[in-house]
């Protein structure tokens, strides 16, 4: 096991994950929760007495979310019902959530469940104003289940949403981020060629040379690219580094912080991928990324047929028909154990071309031997409160009771509900022990169908899942060869000048890939990098003083 996940989780038990988690899948089994887990702790009871009755609080909501949750729908009411709140959640749609968050806020509204999706940005919110404090006895007694499971299996995180001694954010874990993002290829086109999958740099030039010049579709048009965007990682991963991401990605050398895209390591991928760029191997699109909109997890580069490679989205967007067995009904009903039927970038790539296969492949090593992809951290994102939920006495404890009920229910069946939704109508037990769930028609057909039923509300917390996919998952070496960003939570001067470095960043990696700006500038990019506050950046992130 993956030397960085056996430090964060200490216990794997076999427990039914969080949606969120998921990341917009929709898996036709899964694992529920250990029934031993019953005994966890239970939080004060929600709701008042005859005499006392409860506050009717309205509860503004902010969630991961792939399409709208509709005003009626089914798991809110239930969860409003049991709490005696009204919940308003904010359909912020995944790919623009930060966009659209920003734009509430500069309208002055703030949701009083306030999800953070990048880590970076829990100081930048703080800051603002817009956050919060969330005093810790509050947590440990109306949210006992979610910090028992942070405090048991990611230890090393329980600190990570403390700002000046003040607890400002929950911290989301996710155990499947132990899997880096995979290296894809098109099975068909390499085999058209009778080439072997890459494992060198090498081999990788020569693979990529032919899916755009020796026709691999057979159409007879000149039309095809080795690569984008999404694959060039895995040539920077070639010499150590990761590059094109939301955020600045940092390694560690000689025992200091240091970011990613200035290494002079970096200059040499750099040369491949402007060799590669003007002799028409790298698709000439790749300025806009491989994605064109919707789900944020496609290459439709991949899928059209533009490129034979990538590394983009998460194993559960690459599963193939048969990987792994899973469980369906049948016409009449009767749960049975099926094929698993391929997911996003597999089934929309088949739905064109269904002669189409793709392979995984290991990130290929460089010169010096390294290798790698790019990773997601275990951070993977805060939950927080926003500051005008704490204004209405009693608030803010039903707010952290209902996520504790949401998110680590101890109870199997309240747990499922809470990430399925009704039981005969949306999932059923799919065994004897209640063990495996199968979602029942049409649901188990819809794409994401957990937020038009408003399940999922919950956040992910740091308890592997032991569903089927992750047991395939398991099988594919993706523990392996991950670069994580080693600099999980922001500088202020980080929250500051961040986005602007990155656009200088990008502007300048494009730049030279395209030939308009020579390598022998890189060194200039460098200071001009530095000049525009990445030196202070890298000197908060080392803890340095101001010189």
């Amino acid at each position: 096991m993956n030397n960085r996940w056996s430090a964060v989780l200490l216990t794997i038990p076999v427990i039914l994950t969080a949606l969120g988690l998921l990341s917009g899948c929709d898996p036709a089994a899964v694992t529920a929760a250990d029934p031993s887990a019953a005994s966890a702790q239970q939080p004060p009871a929600p709701g008042g007495t005859a005499e006392s009755p409860a506050p009717d609080y309205t509860i503004s909501w902010t969630m991961h979310q792939n399409l709208p949750v509709p005003d009626d729908a089914a798991v809110v009411r239930e969860v409003e019902q049991k709490f005696g709140a009204d919940l308003d959640v904010w359909n912020l749609e995944n790919n623009k959530y930060e966009s659209l968050l920003e734009l509430k806020l500069v309208q002055g509204a703030i949701p009083d469940l306030f999800r953070i999706r990048q880590t970076q940005d829990l100081l930048k919110y703080q800051q603002q104003g817009v956050l919060a404090e969330i005093p810790q006895d509050l947590l440990d007694t109306y949210a006992p289940n979610i910090m028992k499971a942070i405090r048991e299996n990611a230890p090393a995180y329980q600190n990570s949403g403390i700002i000046n001694g003040a607890y400002y954010g929950i911290p989301v874990v996710n155990p499947t981020n132990i899997y880096r993002i995979p290296v894809v290829y098109r099975q068909d086109w390499l085999d058209k060629l009778g080439l072997a999958v890459p494992d060198t740099l090498a081999d990788f030039e020569k693979v990529i040379y032919a899916f755009a010049n020796e026709d691999p579709d057979g159409n007879g048009v000149k039309d095809t690219y080795g690569l984008s965007l999404e694959g060039m990682n895995v040539i920077f991963g070639a010499f150590g580094q990761i590059v094109f991401a939301d955020q600045l990605y940092f390694s560690r050398q000689d025992q200091q912080l240091v970011i990613g895209a200035l290494q002079p390591e970096v200059k040499e991928a750099l040369r491949y991928l402007r060799k590669w760029y003007q002799d028409g191997v790298i698709d000439p699109e790749f300025i806009t990324g491989e994605n064109k909109g919707g789900y944020k997890h496609l290459s439709h580069a991949f899928i059209n047929g533009r490129i034979g490679m990538t590394s983009m989205g998460n194993y559960y967007h690459w599963i193939q028909d048969g990987d792994y067995s899973t469980w369906t009904t049948d016409e009449l009903g009767k749960t049975v154990e099926t094929p698993v039927a391929a997911t996003f970038n597999v089934k929309e790539l088949t739905a064109k071309n269904p002669q189409a296969r793709i392979v995984f492949g290991r990130p290929v090593s460089g010169p010096d031997g390294k290798r790698g992809s790019k990773a997601y951290d275990m951070l993977m994102s805060f939950t927080a409160i926003g500051a005008d939920a704490v204004k209405e006495p009693g608030k803010l404890e039903t707010i952290l009771q209902i996520l504790d009920y949401v998110s680590a229910n101890p109870d199997p069946q309240e747990d499922t509900a809470m990430k399925f939704g009704i039981q005969g109508e949306h999932w059923e037990w799919a065994d004897s022990l209640n063990k495996e769930v199968v979602v029942l028609p049409p649901y188990d057909q819809t794409f994401s169908y957990q937020n038009t039923i408003g399940a999922g509300l919950g956040m992910t917390v740091p308890v592997m899942p032991g569903e089927r996919r992750e047991q395939w998952a398991a099988t594919l070496d993706l523990d392996r060869d991950g670069i994580y960003n080693a600099l999980e939570v922001a500088t202020p001067s980080l929250v500051k000048n961040g986005p602007e470095l990155i656009q200088l960043r990008n502007e300048a990696y494009i730049a030279f890939i395209t030939g308009e700006r020579p390598l022998e500038e890189f060194g200039s990019f460098v200071k001009e990098f530095m000049a525009a506050g990445g030196a202070k950046v890298l000197r908060e992130a080392n803890g340095l003083p101001e010189t």
